[in-house]
């Protein structure tokens, strides 16, 4: 079963459970999918829709941030529960640990040496770490293992 077939199988469990948070989030991640389908043409893969979902839990982020700092904790927990559903469907993220030694591999293959050499270790970094580890992570990381 790919992932998305599990996807819209979890919006059905949830309509038979009667859970409309969780049914109504996966609907809004199926909509995503459907949109960049007819924009783009193409027949999603799991990597697609795998970056479809880190950009949609990168957005509730953004919007919970911004609610909590206009004090309207109502709107910020729906779109944290909305992170949380997602987050099932991404790949585990690494850990600090795993994050920091896999960067000192890649800044060792790219032979970069100083924070100006911060450009080929993140073109490397966002290839090899795709979907295990959020950007700014991995930049900040970077930047630290670099100075």
């Amino acid at each position: 079963m790919n992932l998305r077939d599990r996807i819209n199988q979890d919006v059905k469990d949830a309509m038979k459970a009667k859970d409309n948070k969780r049914r109504d989030a996966l609907r809004l991640l199926t909509s995503a999918f459907k949109q960049i389908e007819v924009d783009e043409r193409k027949e999603l893969s799991d990597d697609d829709i795998i970056k479809i979902i880190q950009s949609q839990v990168k957005r509730r982020d953004d919007a919970a941030s911004q609610y909590k700092e206009a004090g309207r904790e109502d709107l910020m927990q729906k779109e944290l529960d909305e992170i949380a559903y997602y987050k099932e469907y991404l790949p585990a993220q690494l850990s600090d640990e795993e994050l920091s030694l896999a960067l000192q591999e890649i800044i060792t293959k790219v032979g970069a040496a100083t924070v100006k050499d911060i450009g080929k270790v993140m073109g490397a970094a966002s290839k090899e770490l795709s979907g295990k580890a959020d950007g700014k992570r991995i930049n900040e990381c970077a930047k630290t293992l670099l100075s």
